[in-house]
């Protein structure tokens, strides 16, 4: 056969489409990304999914058009970081992912996103990006499902076409520094250790995987926590710090959104409206939304290459005035809910009082308890402190609203060495306490410190599981949760569990400055005497520098603090038990009423349907 006739039959029996798709997909390396910002990429490709959003279906930025400004910097070649301190359910996270969906579609490169911890970049791989890659038909296929034998596809690590995308813990070292890459976005970065290991801070350690890109962008988001120790606050502040402003339907009126101007009628949540700053017109929930549709961004101060947005929870669309305002009467009688209410809807950080507890005000307020366990106790605790010449012991009694009474502080002395010791101390946890209605309460959880005769410790705890005694140990360092998940890695393998003393010790101090017996009131009994009190008061909070980066410390003011870290054992006890003390008060107000009188029962003899059926059929 000649080669013509060869080339002309296979031509014919081949289609041309093939091919053309091959040298398509050849040449598409070479295509410029779409003149398209971010958010016009998401409301015509993103579509949302069922189990991450309520609204199911193609994005629509309208919605929460907020967010379009801050879509549109990640977009902006003159902006190199994006700061984003926004409260939440305001879709801050919505933004990463859009613009990760933006990069993994038309601008592929490098992807780095950092949590503040491994759960965390699991939870956001298979609940948002996995469904979001499923559901959106431009990104369908570019990520392949998670395999464990694919090492390009994993959990929290994953390829696609000119790209990859990383998900990092910030307590990982190494997985902050295993590679460059040019796009860089930290979510929650107030939740972020001060260091990520021995290495130092998380964020610089992520912002210097991308100094090789000339294009490089940094987006940041988060909620703020405490002043001078946020840092989303801190970046925010050396940023352009843009403001959103809406205006008012009738005096067009252009304002940023502040608390200081929602108005309720006392005691009626419904009534919740805004009032507008130039005119006084009031605004219902519906006219707010409206006027955020209407809104822009301003900058507030000149700094070239970062942008920084601030956004308070009265944007959003998702929460409504009467919501805002139950939630703030909640919180106000309550210092750490409030401060969780002013960082995560306020979108400001918290500043915590700088003066001192007067000790001389508790020893005044000390109070005379008329029963072993005054009326409104639900539930005991206890914590036990081991020192080298004796044992201290904490009863505390807990009611409805945080509201606290120091019931019994008990001192076993003797060498801690000494088994009788902790006989004496077993005796003591496992006696009741009578409550007014003569009904007996027992101690339900007990946390024992095991920094010192730490084998003693073990063994004691070991004994005393049953009775919920465990053993505990102090972690310092801000941001740590009350009680963290128990280890087993020690020689008596029994749970030992961490409990974060500086998140406790906020809460110590914030509830001894509630002056009105009531929710979150700690009462005092008099049989504490004035050392105890000023042990109570022992400490106090300093900011100092680590690498840098600004923490809050407690530092001793006396030799003596042990009633302080009884009071913080005890929170931790408390903490444990999850207690729902609404049901908790209901059952005991049931073991208040008398018990009905029973008839006593007679099987024969009594005139009744039943003997009489006996009687007739002896």
């Amino acid at each position: 056969m000649k080669l013509e006739n060869f080339s002309t039959n296979y031509h014919e029996s081949q289609e041309s489409e093939p091919l053309e798709k091959i040298v398509s997909q050849a040449f598409s390396v070479f295509e410029t990304p779409p003149e398209m910002t971010v958010s016009e990429f998401a409301d015509v490709e993103r579509h949302l999914s069922s189990e991450s959003s309520a609204m199911v279906g193609l994005w629509d930025t309208s919605v929460t058009e907020y967010l379009r400004g801050i879509m549109d910097a990640v977009s902006d070649p003159a902006v190199e970081e994006v700061v984003v301190m926004s409260a939440s359910q305001c879709g801050k996270t919505e933004v990463i992912l859009n613009t990760l969906a933006y990069h993994v579609a038309y601008d592929p490169c490098p992807c780095l996103i950092v949590m503040p911890n491994d759960s965390m970049c699991q939870s956001l791989s298979r609940d948002r990006i996995a469904p979001m890659v499923r559901d959106s038909p431009i990104l369908k296929g570019t990520i392949a499902e998670a395999k464990s034998r694919n090492s390009g596809n994993t959990i929290t690590h994953k390829t696609f076409r000119g790209g990859s995308l990383t998900l990092a813990s910030a307590q990982s070292p190494a997985n902050l520094s295993a590679r460059s890459v040019r796009l860089v976005c930290f979510d929650e970065v107030d939740r972020f250790p001060a260091s990520s290991g021995s290495e130092g801070d998380p964020v610089h350690l992520g912002k210097m995987r991308s100094v090789s890109y000339w294009n490089r962008k940094i987006l940041m988001t988060s909620t703020p926590t405490i002043r001078n120790e946020s840092r989303i606050e801190t970046a925010y502040l050396n940023s352009d710090q843009r403001k959103f402003h809406v205006p008012c339907e009738r005096c067009n009126g252009f304002q940023v959104l502040e608390w200081a101007n929602v108005k309720w009628d006392s005691g009626d949540y419904e009534s919740a409206e805004y009032e507008c700053k130039h005119c006084g017109h009031l605004w219902t929930d519906q006219m707010r939304q409206r006027a955020v549709r209407l809104g822009r961004w301003e900058a507030t101060h000149e700094k070239e290459g970062v942008a920084g947005f601030h956004l308070s929870g009265l944007y959003s669309p998702f929460i409504s005035m009467t919501q805002a305002v139950q939630e703030f009467q909640s919180a106000k009688g309550h210092p750490e809910i409030l401060r969780a209410w002013v960082n995560t809807y306020l979108c400001e950080s918290w500043e915590e009082e700088s003066e001192r507890i007067s000790t001389n005000d508790l020893i005044e307020r000390r109070e005379q308890f008329a029963d072993e366990c005054p009326d409104g106790v639900l539930v005991i605790t206890a914590g036990v402190d081991v020192q080298a010449d004796r044992l201290e012991a904490l009863v505390v009694g807990h009611g409805k609203a945080d509201e606290l009474w120091f019931l019994a502080h008990r001192i076993f002395y003797g060498s801690p060495a000494s088994d009788d010791l902790w006989t004496e101390l077993s005796d003591y946890l496992l006696q009741p306490w009578r409550l007014p209605n003569g009904k007996d309460l027992k101690i339900a959880q007990t946390l024992v410190d095991s920094g010192y005769e730490t084998q003693k410790v073990y063994q004691f705890t070991k004994r005393m599981a049953p009775y919920r005694v465990n053993a505990s140990k102090g972690i310092g360092g801000t941001g740590r949760p009350a009680v963290g998940r128990p280890s087993k890695s020690n020689s008596a393998r029994v749970p030992v569990f961490p409990v974060g003393t500086n998140t406790l010790k906020d809460v110590v101090f914030n509830r001894l400055k509630v002056a009105e017996c009531g929710p979150a009131y700690w009462h005092i009994p008099e049989t504490m005497d004035e050392e105890w009190c000023y042990q109570l008061t022992s400490e106090k909070a300093v900011k100092r520098y680590t690498r840098g980066i600004p923490r809050i410390e407690y530092i001793k003011l006396r030799p003596r603090n042990e009633a302080l870290d009884l009071a913080v054992l005890n929170l931790a006890s408390f903490a444990m038990l999850n207690v729902n003390t609404e049901k908790v008060a209901s059952r005991l107000e049931d073991m208040r009423k008398p018990e009905p009188k029973t008839k006593p029962f007679f099987p024969f003899g009594i005139k009744s349907k039943k003997t009489s059926w006996i009687n007739r059929h002896k």
